[in-house]
């Protein structure tokens, strides 16, 4: 009888246990830009006090800055942006982007440099993500078996976003082979893939292609 207590027990503990907590890391990657320019990149995650977390991401080459920030809330596994900054300078051009969400109101509004028609009010659904939370969210979801079906709220519109399972690819990471889930979505002329390592916390490594051409490649080098 004792036994099947502490069986019935475990399998409780199992089914109600986040399969994926959320914690701090700090990422180093290799960035390629454009396809021909190196340059350094990293990706964080920090508590931000309470159940909120601060999630960035910068790339820092020659001819681009780029630096994004998610502000999310973790509410038992549920991931909800409450707010984003999207910060881009080349050398011609420079954009800043802001992104509130108020899920009190049910609605996503923006400000910056942004069309009048992407300001919003865009209305928000349980579940709904930015750009950058997916990266976390494939990782989880690929960890999980999970289906890879997302409904991203960023930039003044709604998109669904749909990743393919690729199957099993092997990426370098610190120098290492390592055995990675490949996934992808492909919409319009932009094509975004992800490799994911079973036992990291974040992408092994995220290409984004325009056009048929690379326009920024991201490979893991360590992770802490």
């Amino acid at each position: 009888m004792k036994s099947l207590r502490t069986t019935v027990l475990l399998s409780i503990l199992l089914t109600t246990a986040p399969a994926w907590a959320v914690k701090p890391f700090t990422a180093d990657y290799q960035a390629n830009v454009m396809g021909s320019v190196s340059a350094d990149a990293q990706m964080t995650l920090a508590s931000a006090g309470g159940d909120r977390w601060n999630y960035v991401l910068s790339v820092n080459s020659p001819i681009a800055t780029l630096r994004q920030t998610t502000v999310f809330e973790d509410r038992d596994g549920n991931w909800r942006p409450i707010s984003g900054n999207d910060f881009s300078k080349m050398v011609f051009k420079k954009s800043q982007k802001n992104a509130s969400y108020d899920w009190s109101k049910g609605e996503a509004r923006w400000s910056g440099d942004v069309k009048d028609d992407r300001m919003g009010p865009v209305k928000l659904q349980n579940g709904d993500l930015d750009a950058m939370l997916l990266n976390l969210a494939l990782v989880r979801d690929v960890a999980a078996g999970k289906p890879l079906n997302y409904r991203m709220v960023d930039n003044g519109v709604v998109r669904e976003q749909s990743y393919q399972n690729l199957g099993k690819d092997t990426v370098t990471v610190a120098g290492k082979p390592r055995s990675a889930t490949k996934v992808s979505r492909s919409s319009d002329n932009k094509q975004v893939i992800v490799w994911v390592v079973d036992g990291l916390p974040v992408p092994a490594r995220i290409l984004q292609k325009k056009d048929g051409k690379d326009e920024l490649d991201l490979v893991l080098k360590s992770v802490h």
